[in-house]
């Protein structure tokens, strides 16, 4: 045990046995004493027995709910001393206020990480060894933390309620192209810009919906519904939904499909099929190939790779092309910084390929990138 955290027992109150188990094992494998809770009573019960340094307390549990649980720990005798930190997946500028005024000393949300955690309850139990000598420097540092927490929050609520509320007007010009497309008097020109709307609005739709289920991840709640599907028409599909845009830049997409059935959600295995491709022919050189290959190479492994002949991803910049906004030198033509074109596309093949216990990467393909996937027991 660390000397630097003798002492210093930590209460961690959760109804969900693993939740707990991944917070317990992150503190003790940092040194600190802990002690456990299911439930409100029970955590009153710890509280007053151990006097804990500081209390991990979920907010979602059934019967005593954690602002409850706070605010009787609270009224005990040298219970205001104690930080406590709210962990819970109620990434929510309501449940942050909720929080506040229940008496938390800070507020962490699901799913947790254990180098957070552990950042966090230092940074509560420094500030409550300093709050008995600087109480007024304390307390201004803490109200500055909350303030900036609160705009987080409010900033991720706008942008959740902005992306929900485009999804209508999207819908609306595709159903506005396609009619003009099934105007068979329109002229052929105007039957063309139609199309290249419907493409560019399900483009943009893809990325409305690429948004939201990162949003989804940041708070735990993406959840995959596997099933059984054919692989060839997905990938046609697909390919037929680009091929107007790829004919426009003279690029020609190249299938190579293997596998017969995969078990996947499919909704998100496309949508990732979708971003691959988009990125690949954003990069792709006039009079060039995208190849599109589907492979197994053992019984249960799906391997799905996109190349493009653009002019790749340097070495130095694979590590990070996966993170949200980051971005490898920009195609010809294109602004500084756009490899990925949005920052989010690639971010998003990464979130659901990892979900479905897989890999992503990215190679060479001599010329060009070549973006590979692994999905295991996916066949």
């Amino acid at each position: 045990m660390a000397s630097d955290v003798q002492g210093d027992t930590i209460l961690v109150v959760d109804d969900i046995p693993a939740n707990r188990a991944l917070v317990e094992a992150a503190l003790e494998d940092a040194g600190y004493p802990v002690c456990a809770a299911s439930s409100g009573p029970e955590a009153l019960e710890h509280f007053e027995r151990e006097r804990p340094a500081c209390v991990l307390l979920d907010i979602r549990m059934p019967g005593m709910d954690g602002f409850e649980v706070a605010r009787r720990m609270q009224a005990l005798p040298g219970g205001a001393e104690v930080p406590i930190v709210f962990v819970t997946a109620l990434r929510d500028v309501d449940a942050f206020d909720q929080a506040m005024q229940a008496g938390g000393f800070d507020f962490l949300t699901k799913p947790v990480r254990p180098t957070e955690l552990l950042t966090r309850v230092r940074a509560a139990l420094a500030l409550k060894k300093a709050s008995a000598e600087r109480a007024e420097l304390s307390e201004l540092l803490r109200q500055q933390r909350d303030q900036l927490m609160r705009a987080v929050l409010v900033n991720e609520r706008m942008a959740a309620f902005l992306v929900h509320d485009m999804k209508n007007p999207v819908a609306g010009m595709q159903l506005a192209a396609e009619l003009i497309q099934r105007d068979h008097e329109a002229p052929a020109r105007v039957q063309e810009i139609a199309a290249l709307i419907r493409a560019q609005a399900s483009e943009l739709n893809r990325m409305i919906l690429g948004l939201l289920d990162l949003s989804k991840a940041d708070e735990g709640r993406l959840l995959l519904s596997k099933s059984p599907v054919e692989l060839g028409p997905i990938v046609r599909d697909v390919t037929e939904a680009i091929a107007l845009r790829a004919e426009t830049r003279q690029v020609e997409l190249v299938t190579s499909v293997e596998v017969e059935r995969v078990v996947v959600d499919v909704n998100l295995f496309r949508r990732v099929l979708e971003n691959l491709l988009d990125n690949a022919l954003r990069h792709a050189p006039a009079r060039s190939k995208i190849r599109i290959e589907a492979r197994t190479d053992d019984a249960r492994t799906l391997e799905l790779s996109v190349a493009d002949g653009g002019k790749g991803v340097p070495e130095e910049q694979r590590a990070r092309i996966f993170e949200r906004f980051v971005q490898a030198d920009p195609a010809e033509g294109e602004k500084v910084g756009s490899r990925s074109g949005r920052g989010l596309g690639l971010a998003f093949c990464k979130l659901v390929v990892e979900a479905h216990g897989g890999e992503i990467g990215v190679g060479d393909a001599a010329p060009g990138a070549v973006f590979w996937t692994r999905w295991p027991d996916a066949l």
